[in-house]
C-alpha cells in the first residue's frame, strides 16, 4: 500500500471515529481520543525540526549551483507575480460565492449571540495579538535579519530565505574550488534531511489519525450546524480555487494533466490538511514537487520556502468570505468599494501570515479594520472561531497545492521538461508509469 494511500486512510479512520464518538456522546472515547493527539503533535515537531536545514541546505546548493545571478532574479520575479495573481484571483473568487449565497443573512440573532459569547475569549486573545502585529514597514525591514541565526532559532523562513540567498548568490562567484567545497556540504546537509523526512513519514498515517480524530471528536455538531452555510461557502469558494485557478495554471502553464497532477502531490496536501500548518509540510513539499514532478532544486528550492511563507490562496479566499459574513450577519452593506480595498488588503496582508495553525485570523483583524468593521471585529471573530480548524486544515491543503502548481509553472517556464516519474526510475513510486511532454499537453495520463 502506497504512502499517500496510508495517509488517506488514516485521514478518513480518524473522522469517522472522532464524529461517531462527538455525534453519540461517548465522552469516554472523545476524552481517549483527544488523549491522542499529543502523539500528532510529536508528529508536527518532528517534521518541523528538519525545515530549517532542509530550506537552508536545498536553498544553498540551488542558487549557488545556478552560477547566474539573472536567472535567479527571473525566477524570483516570476515567483513573487505568480503568487500575487493568484490570491488576488482567490479574494475575488470569495467575494463573489458571498454575494451570490450571503452566508450571513442565513443565521438568526439569537444564534449570533449565542456564538459571540462561547468564544468571546478566545476571540480577545487575537484581538491582543493583532495590536502586537508590527507595521508594514517594520514587515519589511523584518525580511534582512539582524541575526540569521536567531531567525532560523524562531522558525522565521522569510529572512532565513533572504539570508540564504544572498549568502549563495555569493557563493556561486568565488574561486570554483571553495565554492565546490561549500556546495558538497550542503548536498550532504540536503541528503541527510530527505533521510530523516523519509523516517518520520513512515509515522504520518498513524500521526494523521490522531489529529483528525482528536479535532472532529472536540468539534461540536451543533456548531457545525450553526455555520454550516458559511462553512460550505468557504469551502466552494476553495474547489472553485484550486480546480479553476490551479487547474488552468498546471495545464495550460506548466503543460502537465491536473487529474494526475493532484494524485501524484497527494502526500503534501494530505500532511497540511493534518498539520494545518505550510512551514511544517514545507519538508513533504519539497520531497515531493523533486521526486514526483521531476522538478529541479534550483527551482524547487527557491519557490515552495518562498510560498510557505508568502502565498496564503486559501487564507486570502477564507478571509473575504468571513468579512462578507460578519457584515452581512449585523446588517452592514459593504459596497463596490470596500470590496476593493478587501481585494487589496488580503492579498497583502495574507503575505504576512505566518505558516502556523490559525494564523489567518490575526491577518483578518486588519482587513475587518480596513473596511471599517472596526466595531464588530471581536464579535465578528467570536462568531467564526468555532468552526476555524476544520477551515484552516482545508485552505492549508489548497496553500500547499498553490507552492507545488507555482513550481510547476516556473520550472515549465524555466524550459524544465517536467515528467511524472515511473515507479522504476528509482524516485517517487506512487504507480503512475506515464511521462508527460509538451506536445501532450492536458492528455490522459
Amino acid at each position: 500500500m502506497q504512502l499517500y494511500t496510508k495517509i488517506l486512510l488514516g485521514l478518513v479512520l480518524g473522522a469517522v471515529v472522532g464524529f461517531i464518538a462527538n455525534v453519540a456522546g461517548l465522552t469516554w472515547l472523545q476524552s481517549f481520543l483527544i488523549a491522542l493527539e499529543p502523539l500528532g503533535d510529536a508528529f508536527i515537531r518532528a517534521i518541523t525540526m528538519i525545515v530549517v536545514p532542509l530550506v537552508v541546505a536545498s536553498l544553498m546548493v540551488g542558487t549557488a549551483s545556478l552560477g547566474d545571478l539573472a536567472k535567479l532574479g527571473r525566477i524570483g520575479g516570476k515567483t513573487i507575480a505568480f503568487y500575487m495573481c493568484t490570491t488576488a484571483v482567490a479574494v475575488t473568487i470569495g467575494l463573489i460565492v458571498s454575494n451570490l449565497i450571503r452566508p450571513g443573512a442565513r443565521i438568526d440573532g439569537a444564534t449570533r449571540d449565542a456564538l459571540s459569547a462561547q468564544f468571546e475569549g478566545e476571540a480577545e486573545g487575537a484581538l491582543s495579538l493583532a495590536e502586537e502585529a508590527p507595521s508594514v514597514i517594520d514587515t519589511l525591514l523584518s525580511i534582512i535579519p539582524r541575526n540569521p541565526v536567531q531567525a532560523a532559532a524562531d522558525l522565521e523562513l522569510l529572512p532565513l530565505i533572504f539570508f540564504t540567498i544572498v549568502f549563495a548568490a555569493a557563493v556561486s562567484v568565488i574561486a570554483p574550488k571553495r565554492r565546490d567545497a561549500v556546495i558538497t556540504f550542503f548536498e550532504g546537509v540536503n541528503d541527510a534531511s530527505m533521510v530523516v523526512i523519509d523516517w518520520i513519514m513512515k509515522t504520518a498515517p498513524y500521526a494523521v489519525f490522531a489529529l483528525i480524530a482528536a479535532v472532529v471528536a472536540r468539534f461540536g455538531l451543533d456548531l457545525l450546524q450553526s455555520l454550516l452555510i458559511y462553512s460550505l461557502v468557504v469551502v466552494a469558494g476553495l474547489l472553485i480555487h484550486l480546480f479553476f485557478t490551479y487547474g488552468l495554471a498546471v495545464r495550460f502553464l506548466a503543460k502537465l494533466n491536473f487529474f494526475t497532477f493532484l494524485k501524484r502531490i497527494s502526500n503534501a496536501p494530505l500532511v497540511a490538511f493534518s498539520t494545518s500548518s505550510s512551514n511544517a509540510t514545507l519538508p513533504v513539499t519539497m520531497e515531493t514537487a523533486e521526486e514526483e514532478l521531476g522538478i529541479s532544486k534550483p527551482v524547487s528550492s527557491f519557490v515552495l520556502p518562498l510560498g510557505a511563507t508568502i502565498n496564503m490562496d486559501g487564507t486570502a479566499l477564507y478571509q473575504a468570505v468571513a468579512v462578507m459574513f460578519i457584515a452581512q450577519i449585523y446588517g452592514i452593506d459593504i459596497g463596490i468599494t470596500e470590496q476593493l480595498v478587501v481585494v487589496l488588503t488580503a492579498t497583502l496582508a495574507s503575505i504576512g501570515a505566518a505558516g502556523v495553525p490559525s494564523a489567518g485570523i490575526i491577518t483578518l483583524i486588519i482587513v475587518l479594520n480596513a473596511v471599517g468593521l472596526g466595531a464588530q471585529v471581536q464579535a465578528g471573530i467570536a462568531l467564526i472561531l468555532g468552526v476555524d480548524r476544520i477551515l484552516d486544515m482545508i485552505r492549508t491543503s489548497v496553500n500547499v497545492t498553490g507552492d507545488l502548481t507555482a513550481a510547476s509553472v516556473v520550472a515549465r517556464s524555466e524550459g524544465e521538461d517536467l515528467s511524472f516519474r515511473s515507479p522504476g526510475d528509482g524516485k517517487g513510486g506512487m504507480g503512475f508509469e506515464t511521462q508527460v511532454e509538451d506536445s501532450a499537453v492536458g492528455a490522459p495520463s
